[in-house]
């Protein structure tokens, strides 16, 4: 895990997460004042938006992987997106937003993994704890360390990944490149 994020920069991104999906159901564009946010905000950041239904079913998910804008302006941007364009599911009404929950996964910086193979690559895998983006053969996967309560075991984890990228369950390639990340999660 990266260091968690103070009860009040945390519960501000949950209320900007919170009013973005209310805006994007509603046909609006929350414009965050990135002036008036918390300098913790106002830093480059990426996140993921997690939105789940009552039942606690996903809802929807988008996340960023590089740290390319303040990270207010990241997770309004993808709480947004979570709620209107995932392409799994049809775009969340007015009527459904006081009823999502909320989550949010803030990535720490990535970190490579050097591996000559997928038994070098498992072999490091910190289950429980890493986030995991695999690129090989012009394809590219993420998990966020969420996944692993659904797939606990290594070997099952990196599979799963490599079908997401489409690759099959064919051995990855040399020209294989991995990096590990932690988050911080804020929100159920």
């Amino acid at each position: 895990m990266t260091e968690p994020f103070d009860d009040a920069n945390g519960k501000r991104l949950l209320a900007i997460a919170r009013e973005a999906v209310r805006a994007a159901a509603a046909g609006e564009r929350l414009r965050v004042a990135v002036a008036d946010e918390p300098a913790e905000l106002r830093l480059p950041g990426a996140a993921f938006v997690t939105l789940r239904s009552a039942d606690g079913s996903l809802r929807g998910c988008i996340g960023s992987l590089s740290p390319v804008r303040p990270l207010a302006e990241d997770v309004a941007a993808n709480a947004a997106s979570a709620a209107l364009r995932d392409p799994r599911f049809t775009p969340v009404t007015p009527t459904e937003v006081p009823t999502l929950a909320v989550s949010i996964a803030v990535l720490s910086p990535f970190e490579p993994i050097e591996a000559a193979d997928e038994g070098a690559l498992l072999a490091q895998l910190r289950p429980g704890v890493d986030g995991l983006v695999i690129r090989d053969r012009g394809r590219r996967a993420v998990f966020l360390p969420q996944v692993w309560g659904q797939l606990p075991e290594p070997r099952a984890f990196l599979d799963a990944l490599k079908q997401k990228a489409g690759l099959g369950l064919e051995p990855l390639s040399q020209a294989l490149e991995a990096e590990r990340f932690t988050v911080s999660s804020i929100g159920k």
